[in-house]
């Protein structure tokens, strides 16, 4: 009876929402490739043809794939879901291992690499965004890429402004919220960091937006409010990066 109640209590506490650990929590992997120089078609022909079949037969879940409007570096981006950190190195490692991908990744290169270097980074959703899944328009969009870095210890209140207000100024002036993310603990920089993703109709759709965002003074209001709390600006100088992308032709997000 007491062998029971012992197993039953631990059951109970592995099954409770607040008992599990970040490396049981669904987690978003955001890659960056430079690809090689002339070699960023051949790279996207791989992902087309090859790899996000193969990334979703070992467990990896397909976001999107883009690349920056101005793309002087050849840049490739994207985002997979995988349902934990534990669970995305074992689908990582049965992809390198499985035949059809090498067979791929061999053809592809036979006149050389197509990546030249690569990043990786490991976020969780933040509380406030929508959910995070693939998402198709009817009509062409561009996406933008935002990163806010902030003083420190002001990380909670930024993401509390964008909460309780920014969403929602965000879409009565016109943007569509589409993910919001915050860096796993131990990624350099989560302590202060968010990122999130905007859709626009055009790159003047996303200026005209932030024209009138940035004019409306119930933002001033909320924005002056949390300052006064949080003692000043709640970024540091030139905290904010914006990164203009369009999707590629296979992304699941367009």
């Amino acid at each position: 009876m007491i062998r029971f109640l012992f197993l039953l209590l631990l059951s109970l506490i592995a099954s409770s929402p607040f008992s599990q650990s970040a490396e049981g929590t669904r987690c978003f992997e955001m890659r960056i490739y430079h690809a090689a120089p002339g070699k960023l078609g051949a790279l996207n022909a791989r992902f087309r043809d090859h790899t996000c079949a193969l990334f979703e037969k070992h467990g990896m879940t397909n976001i999107g794939y883009w690349t920056p409007v101005e793309n002087p570096e050849s840049k490739l981006i994207y985002v997979l879901a995988h349902p934990s950190r534990k669970a995305a190195a074992a689908s990582w490692k049965n992809f390198q291992a499985d035949s059809a991908w090498q067979a791929a990744h061999k053809a592809s290169e036979v006149n050389g690499p197509l990546v030249a270097n690569a990043e990786s980074q490991f976020f969780t959703a933040t509380d406030f965004s929508p959910e995070i899944k693939p998402s198709m328009a009817t009509e062409d969009r561009v996406f933008e890429l935002r990163t806010y870095k902030t003083i420190p210890g002001n990380l909670k209140r930024l993401q509390a402004r964008f909460r309780d207000h920014t969403l929602g100024f965000f879409t009565k002036h016109g943007m569509t919220n589409l993910f919001y993310w915050q860096l796993m603990s131990d990624q350099k920089e989560a302590e202060n960091t968010l990122v999130y993703m905007l859709a626009h109709a055009s790159k003047e759709a996303a200026d005209a937006s932030f024209k009138t965002f940035r004019a409306d003074p119930d933002w001033i209001a909320a924005k002056a409010a949390s300052e006064k709390e949080g003692g000043g600006s709640l970024t540091v100088p030139d905290g904010v990066q914006s990164l203009f992308l369009k999707a590629t032709d296979y992304s699941q997000t367009k």
